[in-house]
Formats: structure tokens, sequence, C-alpha cells
């Protein structure tokens, strides 16, 4: 479900990232940014999802814009996944769900019957100024990440033609 929404400022954050550093939002300047939250490394949708962003990214990069996977495995997890799959950017370990409760992906979760805290699977796009432009919820993984590059490049031209 994409949500239309009045631009505000993405909250900032500092967490641990596999390039090794504290990962902080307000350090990226004059960048478009994508942060997709993700239930968990290496699960089937998780996997095609980050597949699929990888896949793209020169294209992304193209747009100046950056991309980062969030989810609440640690640094380990992260390493082995990007390893595995030959990830190129960046995943945000975030245990503590800090970060998943700011920005409202941590909730309740049901399946099979049982309810349960999880991670609800969404995208945010972060303009040059730091503010959040367009968030997808409940993201279906299938082409998410083709349909967030095509969304990306509307921005942009649109920008061009103010």
């Amino acid at each position: 479900m994409n949500k239309k929404i009045k631009p505000k400022k993405a909250p900032n954050f500092k967490i641990p990232s596999t390039d090794g550093k504290i990962f902080e939002l307000n350090k990226i300047k004059n960048k478009y940014i994508i942060i997709y939250f993700y239930p968990k490394d290496d699960t089937p949708g998780c996997t095609i999802e980050t597949i699929d962003f990888n896949k793209l990214l020169s294209k992304f990069k193209k747009l100046e814009c950056e991309v980062f996977g969030i989810s609440k495995d640690n640094l380990k997890s992260h390493d082995k996944f990007r390893e595995k799959f030959k990830v190129k950017f960046d995943l945000l370990s975030d245990e503590e769900t800090k970060v998943l409760k700011k920005y409202k992906v941590w909730g309740k979760k049901k399946f099979m019957g049982r309810e349960y805290m999880g991670i609800n699977r969404s995208t945010f796009l972060i303009d040059k100024q730091g503010k959040i432009v367009k968030i997808w919820e409940n993201v279906n993984v299938k082409d998410h990440a083709k349909e967030v590059l095509e969304t990306l490049k509307s921005i942009i031209k649109t920008k061009k033609t103010l």
C-alpha cells in the first residue's frame, strides 16, 4: 500500500552498519535515500527484496540515491546474508528495535493464528533535504524495488520541471 504523505523530516538514528561503522542518517548529505525495513535475513521474501534492490543498485546510484536495508538481525547475520547474495550496499542492525519503533514499522503481526511482535515490511524514500517523500507499507516484494526506482525517477523529473 502506498501512502501519500506531506513530506516531513526523516527521524535521525545511529545504528551499527555492515561497513564496520556506526551509521547516522543525518550524515548523508545531498543524496536520495531508500531505507527498506525487512523481517529477517535469508528468508524467502527478504531475500527476493534484497536481491532486487541489489540488481538495481547502479540505477539508484546514477540517480544519486543510496540504499540501506534494516532488520533486527545482528551484524554477523547481515554479513553472512550479504556475502551469500553478494549484496553491494550496507545492511543496518537494529537489535534494540529503536529505529523500527521510531519509523513505526515494529508492531503486532499474525501468522497461522498466532500473534507476535515483528517488523512490518516497509520502505521509505527520503529526499536530498532529509524529508520522507514516500512510504510503502505492507510491501509485496515482487517488483517492489522496480516500483521504488520508478517512483524516484518521477519525483526527480517533477523537481526538474518545477
